[in-house]
């Protein structure tokens, strides 16, 4: 038995020469460890439950959230964000909605929200 001192290139070519061949790969057996591990099962695709399409925005409900929004307003706290966007402090605006919405994107997502708001506002004084 004899080594063979290989470089890199060279380990590659032969190795890509060898996929090229069509070296198949080992059958998948019921294996007791590793990642593939259990009985071997075919996947059971159900179809999607109703439940999955809560929250989805629909023309009515989309109606609805811009109706109450008219007749109801801003919370104190959006209140707060939009003034803290007009002075130019989006930094503090999302540490100010990450307090007290308690997530992240959450707050992200509400201070664009808030921006967009300002803009339409922004439009109709100019109009």
């Amino acid at each position: 038995v004899f080594h063979l001192q290989l470089s890199k290139t060279t380990k590659l070519i032969l190795l890509d020469s060898l996929l090229q061949e069509g070296l198949k790969m080992a059958p998948r057996y019921e294996m007791v460890v590793g990642m593939e591990k259990g009985h071997k099962t075919t996947k059971n695709n159900l179809k999607a439950k109703p439940s999955k399409g809560k929250g989805r925005i629909t023309k009515h409900n989309k109606f609805v959230r811009d109706l109450v929004r008219e007749v109801v307003g801003f919370a104190p706290y959006e209140r707060r964000a939009q003034e803290l966007l007009r002075i130019g402090k989006e930094k503090r605006c999302l540490k100010f909605l990450k307090k007290r919405i308690g997530s992240h994107d959450l707050a992200k997502k509400k201070r664009e929200e808030m921006q967009s708001v300002l803009q339409a506002m922004r439009k109709k004084q100019a109009a």
